[in-house]
């Protein structure tokens, strides 16, 4: 068992498919998100169905002008 990525039996367990076209197809229906690899076969994050999701990335502050930032701190 991949700790990253669902395995293919999971996969196809997942959509009812084992058609890697078909599963795509569910997986889009789903709205969970996937990745296609070299082979063609949807991968898919085990977080996507465990709802253990990664943190987003911390955002840049929206640039101000230094004045503003200024007039803002007295």
């Amino acid at each position: 068992m991949s700790e990253t990525f669902l395995t293919r039996d999971e996969v196809a367990e997942l959509t009812g498919r084992k058609n890697k076209r078909l599963q795509a197809e569910h997986l889009r229906k789903l709205g969970l998100p996937f990745w296609i690899n070299a082979a063609g076969a949807a991968v898919v994050p085990r977080s996507a169905i465990e709802g253990t999701r990664t943190p987003a990335p911390a955002t840049k502050p929206k640039w101000e002008p230094s004045v503003l930032r200024k007039l803002a701190c007295g």
